[in-house]
């Protein structure tokens, strides 16, 4: 089974170019049998999927989110079917209390891109290099190929996955229809919802990732200038994640109170 494991939608991500319907006709064009939505700490475009009463056939669409850590960067989370917690669309928790979270639901998660752009990828930041041995022990997967990345960046994820034996995951990190599908995952079994997904995960069953650089992004725009975008990216982070720390405080309290009286 092949699948696109990093997908931005026009629905979910402020940044996203492509329409989830369009995302998928290109995928199946490609030859791919399913994709999963990770569009920044939003679960809009899954919601909006949910509602649709002519679904694709034959292709599996995987509800994910892309989560902004307050210190380690992006990290991609997969729940189990049908559970979308509120608390994954508000911004700004620590990276310990996001896996905390997300095991105790019976979710899995791992970090994006790990070694690529400052403040963005979990490796270069402050938090990722002090506890990195500590860390990558607590996740699930590590994302190995991600299309957006160099190769420098991409062997540094593989060899990260390699030595901590994780399953390494590849996807286009798309935001453009040129982009969808340049990055995949291949699975031994056939999957068709987050669950399984999972199950497939821990049971430790074989992954293969790879795809093709995409040479079209901001930062190969921009050139040295990306390094402007980066630091305002970090300053509406923390901006963002202080606004809503009533609100993710207590959503934290109440997902903990109910996993411990589940």
């Amino acid at each position: 089974m092949k699948l696109d494991m990093h997908c931005h939608t026009r629905e979910g991500s402020p940044d996203g170019k492509t329409a989830l319907l369009d995302n998928i006709s290109i995928l199946k064009r490609k030859g791919f049998d399913g994709m999963l939505i990770a569009d920044h700490n939003s679960y809009k475009a899954f919601r909006c999927y949910r509602h649709l009463n002519n679904k694709p056939a034959d292709f599996t669409v995987l509800c994910g989110i892309e989560y902004d850590t307050l210190d380690a960067g992006h990290i991609l989370v997969i729940m189990p079917s049908g559970l979308c917690p509120r608390l994954l669309e508000l911004r700004g928790m620590p990276v310990l209390l996001l896996i905390e979270i997300v095991h105790r639901y019976g979710g899995i998660l791992g970090p994006a891109h790990p070694c690529g752009e400052k403040f963005l990828s979990i490796f270069n930041t402050r938090r990722g290099k002090a506890l990195k041995e500590r860390l990558i022990r607590k996740f699930d997967f590590i994302e190995a190929f991600n299309a957006c990345e160099d190769d420098i960046s991409n062997e540094c994820a593989t060899s990260l996955a390699l030595k901590y034996h994780l399953p390494g995951l590849g996807g286009s990190d798309s935001h453009k229809d040129d982009c969808v599908g340049l990055g995949y995952t291949i699975l031994r079994e056939h999957i068709s919802n987050e669950s399984e997904f999972i199950h497939y995960i821990k049971n430790g069953s074989p992954t293969i990732a790879g795809g093709t650089h995409y040479f079209h992004t901001t930062k190969a725009k921009l050139g040295k200038a990306n390094k402007i975008l980066v630091y305002s990216f970090w300053f509406y982070n923390k901006f963002l994640a202080a606004f809503r720390y009533r609100a993710r405080k207590l959503e934290v309290a109440l997902a903990l109170h109910e996993r411990k009286a589940g």
